[in-house]
């Protein structure tokens, strides 16, 4: 019996395995896509990229309904691509978005080395407030401290805080925090992305130096 029921385990433990390397497989081919569109994409084409990449991802929740990951990056899928599209449909892209991400965070609160919290601070601070939108300054800072807490060092958290402080006219805190995200430790699977966020991050750097 104790032979069986180690067998047993072992079959599982394979099992999740093999379920956990073909998500983190297609999470890796979903990020690399999500950077070509938003970072090496001509602007005309984008629209069309990220439509196509919505129902990737969204194909990517439904394929794990249980994991967290696929749906902090169908949240940020949707609100990248309600920033590229905008019109009446973004509200309700950025809506879903949120919906999504707080549902992440009830499965991990540290999924992705707190990205649920960088992405869900971020649509605060840019979505605008009652009556047209759900924008909150203070939930917005309250979700990005929770992400640097998670992780105080990576590029994004640091990013979103220093472009938060710029715009909340805090020039000498955006500087620290953009500096610190251009000096984050490059990602070896998402090269791409940090070369993207890195031009942006020179953008804000420029535009906090010119206000001091």
């Amino acid at each position: 019996m104790k032979r069986l029921q180690t067998l047993l385990l072992l079959a599982l433990a394979c099992m999740f395995s093999a379920v956990q390397a073909g998500l983190d497989t297609d999470l890796l081919q979903l990020q690399k896509q999500w950077a070509q569109a938003n970072y090496a994409t001509p602007e005309d084409e984008q629209e069309q990229a990220f439509e196509e990449l919505v129902t990737r991802a969204r194909a990517l929740t439904e394929q794990y309904p249980d994991n967290a990951e696929p749906m902090v990056w169908l949240a940020i899928v949707l609100s990248t691509d309600a920033g590229v599209t905008g019109g009446l449909g973004a509200l309700a892209k950025v809506k879903e978005a949120r919906r999504l991400l707080e549902g992440a965070l009830q499965i991990d609160a540290t999924v992705l080395d707190g990205s649920a919290y960088t992405s869900l601070g971020s649509l605060y601070y840019q979505v605008p407030g009652w009556p047209i939108g759900f924008g909150d300054d203070e939930k917005a800072e309250s979700n990005l401290k929770k992400a640097l807490a998670i992780n105080p060092d990576g590029i994004d958290p640091n990013y979103f805080y220093g472009d938060f402080m710029l715009e909340q006219d805090n020039y000498a805190e955006a500087m620290r925090y953009l500096q610190k995200a251009g000096m984050a430790p490059p990602r070896p699977d998402r090269p791409l992305a940090d070369l993207g966020r890195k031009r942006e991050i020179t953008t804000k750097l420029a535009q906090a130096r010119s206000k001091l």
